[in-house]
């Protein structure tokens, strides 16, 4: 069997697994709280706090290192997030479920950024480079597949089995009894599917590969104007950071509470299938945008591409639309203009990363990246339940400022992401 056509086996796969739980931690928990009736205030807090283990997760990724293989890694995360998936169902009928679900959420949290690191280390191990750089698309497109599971299919799943047995707390049983049983799967499934590269082994040396990480770390606090580089990567998206934990509670909340009273199915379609394949559709032309034209004359664009769109959201809680189709394509707008500038973020977090120890310093990137929005989206709910949703909407527009300025101070390479055109 070629090569190429062995590795669909187990890339597609892989990345659904990669994305699903990092979706249930961050959007579906935030579904099912409103769901059970917990205030926006304590939603927003502590299902932000579910970001620390992606922010954090550079400094054990030396550990999954030096004990045991990537595969190892991949096949036993797979088991215990089923196991974790079940045990987040079993705590939905606890009097104090809210407290226990978010410990559980925690430690899905934990294995899925744990699994990150292994998903990617052994894609770099198992292929050679040139299918690395093939595989690039599909990769990311079976990632982009988890999130409109995620937000799309297993929000509709719930809101049809609440309609059928009456109880909210039925209805998501099911839905994380099904990622459960998803997970178990998954995981024997790559047990037999995922191949046993040679140079998948433990490192072993300890204090080498501790030592070594604190020298990268080092070289990166290193870097030229490195604040104002970490200045960018926390609050280039500061608005939309506070957007995304609210969006989905304002479209859920009743019309007299200031939200649009949809159904969970509706957001299901809406948020979660049609924004998502929006965002999808806006990062694919920011990257062919940045391809033609280089990242320093398309930064400016995709960062007002990131903040205007926010408008749509004012115009939502100033006027409640009962019009799907209006509150679709309104979600849809934002979505996409929030892909399309995101592509401007991860452009230049390559660019940040480029030189020596490129994969490490990009690793210590996307925390950065994390922390930018766990930390607004901490006091996002608190600050919504102070404003209301209409003005809290028009306070993520304002909240756009902190993210032109670091625009304004950030230096891009001239050239840098342009496709280099070959010599006649």
């Amino acid at each position: 069997m070629s090569p190429d056509i062995s590795v669909w086996r187990w890339i597609p796969s892989l990345y659904f697994s990669q994305g699903i739980p990092y979706v249930i931690v961050m959007t579906l928990s935030v579904i099912m709280y409103k769901n059970m009736g917990i205030s926006n205030t304590d939603i927003a807090l502590y299902t932000s706090w579910l970001y620390l283990p992606f922010v954090i997760k550079p400094l054990w990724s030396p550990f999954v290192d030096m004990f045991k293989t990537k595969r190892y890694w991949i096949v036993t995360l797979e088991l215990v997030l089923g196991a974790l998936f079940g045990l987040v169902a079993l705590t939905i009928p606890l009097d104090g479920f809210f407290q226990a679900s978010l410990l559980a959420f925690w430690l899905v949290a934990f294995a899925s950024a744990t699994h990150d690191i292994g998903t990617d280390g052994f894609y770099m191990l198992a292929l050679e480079q040139h299918q690395q750089a093939a595989f690039v698309g599909v990769r990311s497109m079976f990632y982009r597949l988890s999130m409109l599971t995620g937000q799309g299919a297993l929000v509709y799943l719930a809101g049809c089995v609440k309609d059928f047995s009456g109880s909210t707390q039925v209805a998501w049983m099911v839905v994380f009894g099904v990622l459960a049983a998803m997970f178990i799967a998954l995981s024997f499934y790559h047990r037999f599917a995922l191949p046993i590269p040679v140079s998948d082994k433990a490192q072993g040396d300890t204090s080498q590969v501790v030592s070594s990480f604190f020298q990268v770390f080092a070289a990166f606090l290193k870097k030229k104007r490195v604040l104002v580089t970490i200045a960018f990567l926390l609050l280039y998206r500061f608005g939309e950071a506070q957007l995304v934990k609210i969006a989905p509670l304002f479209l859920l909340d009743a019309l007299e509470k200031g939200g649009l009273g949809l159904s969970n199915q509706e957001v299901g379609i809406v948020y979660g299938t049609i924004g998502m394949a929006s965002l999808t559709l806006g990062g694919l032309l920011g990257g062919a945008a940045i391809a033609r034209f280089g990242l320093k004359n398309c930064l400016w664009p995709m960062a007002l591409a990131i903040n205007v769109p926010h408008l749509v959201y004012v115009y939502l809680a100033f006027v409640q639309p009962s019009s799907i189709w209006l509150i679709g394509t309104a979600v849809a707008a934002e979505q996409f203009g929030y892909g399309f500038g995101f592509s401007a973020y991860v452009l230049y977090m390559i660019m940040v990363a480029d030189g020596e120890h490129k994969t490490a310093h990009y690793a210590i990137c996307t925390g950065f990246m994390a922390l930018s929005m766990m930390l607004p989206g901490m006091f996002s709910g608190s600050l919504q339940a102070m404003l209301g949703y209409s003005h809290f909407f028009v306070w993520i527009c304002i909240a756009a400022l902190p993210t032109f300025v670091v625009a304004a101070l950030i230096r891009v390479e001239p050239d840098f992401g342009r496709k280099k055109k070959l010599p006649a």
